[in-house]
């Protein structure tokens, strides 16, 4: 029996998930790679910290994406291109293994659409200054963990913006990213 996140495990999960799509109606449109790897054997996700200085998401964990432009053939290819521009992620050292479910960003308007990715062999990550701070990985078991997820609340234009949140290491990975994690952890719920 393999263990429950195996990566052959991995790709039938998200290969088998139909993603829930919605119109981008009004929207930029925008792909993240949601990168998987297996340090020492165990499934971790790699995220990014955003530069104080970007005018949407400052200093916010996320992961690698960004606006999808008129030569992307596709989400994918955006959201692998952006991975290469912000961090250095050759698009060929990625296994596309399929997508999840679209998000509207609540604070800004983008529609983004994430794309689950393989890291097959991770190369020493050259983030690009002008947007990331900082490149790490977190084990998926942290993220699964119920002692870590919280409800993050937030102010925005005098309304309170209510998602899940994660901790890792004092700070929260709240707002887009972690309702597409929350997504991804549904998605790779053992027993589905």
């Amino acid at each position: 029996m393999q263990p429950p996140w195996h990566p052959e495990t991995v790709r039938r999960l998200v290969a088998a998930h139909t993603p829930r799509t919605q119109p981008a109606a009004g929207r930029i449109p925008a792909a993240v790679l949601v990168p998987l790897l297996w340090p020492r054997g165990r499934l971790s996700l790699l995220f990014i910290r955003r530069t104080h200085t970007l005018s949407d998401h400052p200093g916010q964990i996320a992961f690698p994406g960004g606006r999808i432009e008129p030569a992307d053939p596709a989400p994918a290819a955006a959201a692998l291109r952006e991975a290469h521009e912000e961090i250095g992620l050759p698009p060929e050292r990625v296994e596309l293994i399929g997508r999840l479910d679209d998000h509207p960003t609540r604070t800004t308007k983008y529609h983004l659409t994430p794309v689950v990715g393989i890291v097959t062999r991770p190369p020493a990550f050259a983030p690009d200054p002008r947007e990331v701070a900082e490149v790490f990985m977190v084990p998926f078991e942290h993220l699964t963990d119920p002692a870590n997820q919280v409800t993050h609340r937030v102010e925005h234009q005098s309304r309170e913006v209510v998602t899940p949140g994660y901790r890792w290491h004092g700070d929260v990975i709240w707002g887009a990213t972690a309702t597409i994690l929350q997504n991804l952890i549904e998605v790779l719920r053992p027993g589905r």
